[in-house]
């Protein structure tokens, strides 16, 4: 069982520094990287993400793949004609265990995308002993809407509602893959 190697926390008022920590991110994640995001609905899962895919540079809105499951962003051209990773975006949250995750066949693609895994937790660690986990809190009674599951999360996460409060990032990076990266340095504003 892999150890934590790097923990920071840090608090986000508004979707904006959400979007914001998720570009951060971007600047450390590379190519075969795992994102194991945790959160109630509302939390900021898919907002973090957003922020995440307009800093890697991939193609596509990034949405909740709640209704798909999986979800891959290929990378576009930088300036220089390189290009960064592909973005693969997992909602596991109707994932009924570890096989159904296995069948959508995440490890071959893997070693070549950033790989985000929504309400992963329990699930998604079995891929890779090296990964990012992020849990994201919202102060309790400010989900949008009265639905349960991920289809609340559609409209409540997409464009957290302004006033619903701050929310929390607890970011732990565990495994060698971690060690020496600064995660304190990418919540400092």
């Amino acid at each position: 069982m892999s150890d934590v190697v790097v923990r920071t926390e840090t608090d986000l008022p508004d979707a904006e520094a959400t979007r914001a920590l998720g570009a951060a991110l971007a600047g450390v994640l590379r190519a075969g990287d795992l994102v194991i995001l945790t959160g109630d609905l509302g939390a900021g899962k898919t907002t973090l993400t957003q922020g995440l895919g307009a800093a890697l540079g991939v193609r596509g809105q990034v949405a909740s793949p709640t209704f798909i499951v999986a979800r891959e962003h290929p990378p576009l051209p930088r300036e220089d004609g390189s290009r960064g990773p592909a973005l693969v975006h997992v909602d596991a949250y109707r994932l009924g265990g570890l096989g159904e995750l296995d069948a959508l066949d995440l490890d071959s693609s893997l070693d070549e995308s950033v790989t985000v895994v929504e309400w992963g937790r329990g699930l998604a660690e079995a891929l890779t002993d090296d990964r990012l986990e992020i849990d994201l809190e919202r102060p309790r009674g400010t989900a949008a809407g009265a639905a349960d599951g991920p289809d609340a999360e559609v409209a409540a996460d997409d464009e957290a509602d302004p006033g619903a409060g701050t929310r929390h990032a607890t970011l732990r990076g565990v495994g060698a893959r971690w060690a020496g990266v600064d995660l304190a340095a990418l919540t400092a504003r």
